[in-house]
């Protein structure tokens, strides 16, 4: 025992020698360096005059060489003191830092011309050093210079989250009550802030005013080593779609009172999945986007896989039901997303140097707005013998075009739609489906104007496939949630057609066909589920004379089914009329083949009326239908619906005058005889 207590004695004795020798080894190879520390990140302005102090700090074991301290380019509304406070004595750059010693500047708002009515004003104080660590970035650091900071964009995307988290933490899944109300209100607060957006969002900024013709930004740097950013804003081109979805999934939850099973878990995908979609409409660098486009995947999955129709055998021996529908969703968005990933790490590469928000250096960037307008891809290199920027907007457009969906990336859309909730068949209509056009504007015509150019043919052919496909299979349904699904696909060809035309009627007509086709298709959705609930079918042969005993929900039918197929004095008829005007000289015999499937589509939704509301009542349905007319919450969910559909068909400027600059602004930016219209703000 002795023996063996002596041989460990040694032993460690030893390893403690090797150690300390190790050690002290490492700190005679170690070099003193210094490291610049600059406090606070960020100095934020109220008015003119105000004036905040910054400070640089030597945070290493060597002397820290201050060499210059200057205002950012762009950063003209605001004013660096020429002197550094330095203890108690006034200095001037360049100045060295013994480790632990700082120096003090500061900055004050005194805006131009330019920026004295913006409600934000962007700058910043770049500080060059000898920091090894930011020899990469020419030696400079950066302080944001922010004045009138807006955090509502953030709390819009994610206050559902939190609700999501306070379910998670607090609530179980037998406290039906409670989980309804924490979703409602997780629900209803980004709806209030986003009437709070539509009151006060200036319909008059484009890409030539300041900050691009963003508003309520929310921006700094996230990743400094990669050069990412939290960039949140909204424009024409996305402020009506952050509004829609604030819309939409208020009413989608109060359409999920028919969920029963697991509700606590239900409801916490239900809000993760809107922060996904929020998030996407809000983020302006390219990375964030990409990051919100993902998060969205997973809880749509599970909200079809787990909540949708169970699995069943159908007569040819395939198996259906949720579980494979949800499958087949995320295996097809999956594969866009490889494509759009692929193109975001492309397209980073490909960028010039600029500077990120704060004013360091960065050699490239994900930010959208300075990719749209300080860089030029058409000038890049060539891929697989194709023009560089044809084959990223390719890789992007398939992306996104699966998102649409457009054929032949149509085929999980009918199936995901028959197989999930009423409330989630709502949010995918509603929403996720402007996720892909939406994407095509942002990325595809904003940072690849000349690509989207040379594809503006194959688009508008795309885009009447869709219209004419769409319409004939909705028309051999007898499903009458798969009906409303084929219609879907119709419905958004005519996005792509009045996209391709690349004039201000086209691309208003797109971009108002998203919104009036996210409160219509909702509303359809709504009824489907509606009369679901009651007879747990959905078949449009099974039913008839309806209308004789639910006179109410005969009458929202009609309504919605009329304002789907395009009938003048409601919404959808103005948009797709726009698409018409805008696309006709550009693709005149496109545009005819078009305009018949107007035909197509009144001839389906006029079938559908007939075969379930009208002749003598299925006596088959008596018990279940008889006296059991549309309830108050099923009325909530489709009175503000009908109400913005009705006035948008008679009265479309508020939502035409929101998107109108931004849509113009997309014209030049694709048109060539155009692109001179927009000043390139540096």
């Amino acid at each position: 025992m002795t023996h063996s207590r002596t041989k460990l004695f040694f032993l460690t004795a030893a390893l403690g020698t090797l150690l300390c020798g190790s050690t002290a080894l490492a700190q005679q190879d170690a070099k003193a360096v210094p490291r610049i520390d600059l406090s606070p990140g960020e100095l934020s302005f109220q008015k003119a005059g105000d004036t905040r102090p910054f400070t640089i700090k030597n945070v290493g074991d060597a002397a820290l060489s201050v060499k210059e301290v200057r205002l950012g380019p762009g950063s003209d509304s605001f004013k660096l003191s020429e002197e550094l406070l330095k203890g108690k004595e006034k200095t001037r750059w360049p100045v060295v830092l013994a480790p632990g010693e700082s120096v003090q500047g500061q900055v004050s708002f005194d805006p131009n011309a330019r920026d004295a009515k913006a409600r934000q004003v962007f700058g910043n104080v770049q500080v060059v050093s000898n920091d090894p660590d930011l020899v990469s970035r020419d030696g400079t650091s950066g302080i944001q210079l922010v004045k009138g900071k807006s955090y509502l964009l953030t709390m819009m995307v994610f206050f559902p989250l939190i609700g999501a988290l306070f379910m998670l933490l607090f609530l179980k899944d037998g406290q039906t009550q409670a989980l309804r109300l924490v979703a409602v209100i997780s629900a209803a607060v980004p709806m209030v802030l986003a009437i709070y957006l539509f009151q006060h969002f200036d319909r008059t900024l484009g890409m030539s005013d300041p900050n691009y013709g963003v508003q309520f930004i929310h921006h700094f740097v996230w990743i400094q080593s990669f050069n990412i950013e939290y960039y949140f804003g909204v424009d024409g081109i996305s402020v009506t779609m952050v509004i829609l979805t604030c819309l939409v999934s208020l009413i989608a939850v109060g359409a999920s009172w028919s969920v029963k099973k697991q509700l606590r878990g239900y409801f916490i995908m239900f809000l993760l999945l809107e922060t996904g979609m929020m998030g996407v409409f809000c983020a302006l660098d390219f990375f964030l986007f990409y990051v919100f486009w993902e998060v969205m995947l997973l809880p749509m999955y599970f909200l079809i896989g787990v909540w949708g129709a169970p699995p069943r055998v159908e007569k040819d021996g395939r198996v259906r039901g949720g579980p494979y529908s949800a499958i087949k969703f995320f295996l097809y968005t999956l594969a866009g997303s490889v494509l759009m990933l692929l193109a975001l790490i492309a397209i980073y590469y490909n960028s010039g140097s600029t500077l990120l928000v704060n004013g360091t250096p960065a050699e490239h960037t994900f930010d959208l707005m300075k990719l749209t307008h300080l860089n030029s891809f058409a000038l890049a290199g060539s891929i697989m013998g194709m023009q560089f920027h044809k084959v990223v907007w390719i890789a992007l457009f398939i992306g996104f075009a699966i998102k649409i969906p457009m054929f032949p990336f149509h085929t999980w859309l009918p199936d995901a739609h028959v197989e999930a909730p009423t409330a989630i068949s709502v949010i995918l209509a509603g929403v996720l489906l402007k996720m892909g056009t939406y994407g095509i504007f942002r990325i595809n015509y904003q940072v690849l104007p000349e690509a989207t150019q040379w594809a503006a043919y194959g688009m508008a052919v795309f885009g009447v496939i869709n219209i004419l496909y769409g319409g004939l299979c909705a028309m051999a349904q007898k499903d009458l949630k798969r009906l409303v699904a084929y219609s879907s696909v119709s419905h958004m060809g005519f996005c792509l057609l009045g996209m391709a035309a690349f004039t201000d009627a086209g691309m208003n007509g797109a971009m108002f066909q998203m919104f009036n086709h996210g409160t219509i298709t909702s509303m359809l959705f709504i009824l489907v589920g509606v009369i679901y609930d009651r007879a747990h079918t959905r078949g449009v042969d099974q039913f008839g004379g309806i209308a004789s005993v639910m006179p109410r929900y005969a009458g929202f039918f009609g309504f919605a089914f009329m304002a789907s197929l395009g009938l003048p004095g409601l919404s959808g008829f103005i948009s797709e009329a726009l698409v018409f005007i805008g696309a006709f000289k550009a693709f005149t015999f496109m545009v005819i083949l078009a305009a018949s499937g107007v035909i197509i589509t009144a001839a389906y939704h006029l079938w559908a009326i007939h075969r379930i509301h009208l002749g003598p009542f299925n006596t088959k349905w008596a018990k279940v239908l008889t006296n059991n007319d549309m309830d108050f919450r099923e009325m909530v969910t489709l009175v503000p619906l009908a109400v913005i559909v009705l006035i948008l068909g008679f009265y479309p400027l508020p939502v035409l005058d929101m998107i109108q600059v931004g849509m113009h602004d997309l014209v030049n930016l694709v048109n060539p005889a155009g692109a001179a219209a927009i000043a390139m703000v540096p």
